[in-house]
């Protein structure tokens, strides 16, 4: 972070900035009281802040960014984030944003909050094209702020070769959670464990949202952690653990689900449609279906995730930075993006056409149209990193008082955000 010059008071109160900003939504605006002063140049330089997944990932924006120059005139220089979190608050605090970043779900609303973001939703004329569930995962005081630049949800990915080896068939992938207990009994053995996944909300939130449950309501001012329906969703994992035909990651030794899916320690893993990038990538031999995720009590549930295209609220080059996202958040350039490096377009017109470019995505695809969004409430980063915590020992520990700490931990955040 640059030097600059201010008062002891405000040397103080920057620090503090700076280690809370990524929690709390430390304002970015402080000390200034009034807007930034825009560039008025014809050709503007644009600094891009980005987390990348990968080579193809860093290639496909650093490709498009050159593009978007080519036909603007204005200079774009691409830079990759190695803690996004903490280069963003740093760069908040010192008054030296990127123009523009990505914006992960979980911090939207403490970015957002704490002034830190130009919302520019309002000046995209064809913003109905995002689903409303993306939409409103990035909006906040009823203002559409940024726009997601892509799309994920949850599937079941099925090891084809383990599935045929236990005498399984396509019509025996589940369709229900008694289908799922059934087939990963089956599966179990010999050093392969029917189910794993992760052992944290973004995945085994599934199971709550099949029951019927999810954490808040939908307008995310209430807490609905501790209910019937939640607690039905985690006792059903909690049974599963216990019966040893689903383990989490670790358990067998592996980072994530793919991992275990790839090495053929899992039958069957929960994951998104990344994974399709990691196992070309790493497992290149492993056969693999993606299907729906079984319906549980209350029917079909997935999870949806996203990032957003951020616009730093202290840019002086915003009108050039949003011609920019407009750019890379287009229909032709998210297909680009899906080819690139496996990602699903946020824009609905674009996720149309790509459903017909990729059909082993399908299972994917269809569940982006009754996905659960993520809870996006300022200081919530911290709840949901207890309730993973809790999650770890869900195979000995009381789904019950799980959910009645998340609930309470919950009510303490929202509160603190009114």
């Amino acid at each position: 972070m640059e030097e600059f010059m201010v008062t002891r008071t405000a040397v103080a109160a920057l620090a503090t900035c700076a280690a809370l900003l990524a929690a709390t939504g430390c304002s970015s605006s402080f000390g200034s009281g009034k807007e930034t002063e825009q560039d008025k140049s014809e050709k503007q330089q644009l600094r891009v802040l980005i987390a990348t997944s990968g080579d193809a990932e860093t290639k496909a924006v650093k490709d498009a960014a050159a593009a978007y120059a080519a036909k603007s005139g204005n200079t774009v220089t691409v830079e990759i984030a190695k803690d996004m979190n903490q280069q963003l608050a740093q760069s908040f605090a010192g008054h030296k944003p990127p123009d523009v970043f990505y914006v992960n779900s979980d911090q939207f609303a403490n970015y957002a909050k704490g002034g830190s973001l130009h919302a520019y939703g309002d000046r995209i004329p064809d913003a109905d094209d995002f689903s409303e569930q993306l939409r409103a995962s990035f909006s906040y005081d009823g203002k559409l702020v940024c726009l997601p630049k892509d799309t994920s949800t949850l599937a079941l990915a099925v090891n084809t070769d383990l599935w045929k080896k236990a005498g399984l068939t396509e019509k025996d992938y589940p369709k229900t959670w008694q289908d799922l207990e059934t087939v990963a009994g089956k599966l179990t053995g010999d050093g392969v464990t029917g189910l794993v996944t992760s052992d944290e909300y973004q995945r085994l939130g599934v199971f709550m949202k099949q029951a019927g449950g999810w954490l808040t309501d939908a307008d995310q001012k209430k807490m609905t952690a501790d209910t019937a329906q939640n607690a039905e969703g985690l006792n059903f994992v909690k049974s599963m653990l216990a019966s040893g035909s689903m383990k989490f990651a670790k358990q067998v030794d592996t980072s994530w689900g793919g991992e275990a899916l790839g090495k053929g320690k899992a039958a069957m893993t929960i994951e998104g449609n990344w994974l399709e990038g990691g196992m070309r990538l790493d497992y290149p031999d492993v056969k693999y279906a993606a299907v729906p995720l079984p319906a549980g009590p209350a029917g079909p549930g997935t999870l949806a995730f996203s990032n957003c295209w951020g616009v730093a609220a202290e840019s002086a080059h915003q009108a050039a930075a949003v011609d920019l996202v407009t750019y890379l958040s287009s229909a032709d350039q998210q297909l680009k993006f899906a080819d690139a490096f496996g990602v699903m377009p946020s824009r609905t017109s674009a996720l149309a056409a790509y459903a017909k470019q990729e059909p082993a995505a399908k299972a994917w695809v269809d569940g982006s149209a009754y996905a659960q969004g993520p809870v996006t409430i300022a200081g919530f980063d911290k709840v949901l990193s207890q309730f993973n915590t809790d999650l770890q020992s869900l195979r000995t520990a009381d789904p019950k008082k799980i959910l009645a700490d998340l609930q309470r931990n919950g009510e303490q955040a929202i509160a603190k955000g009114e």
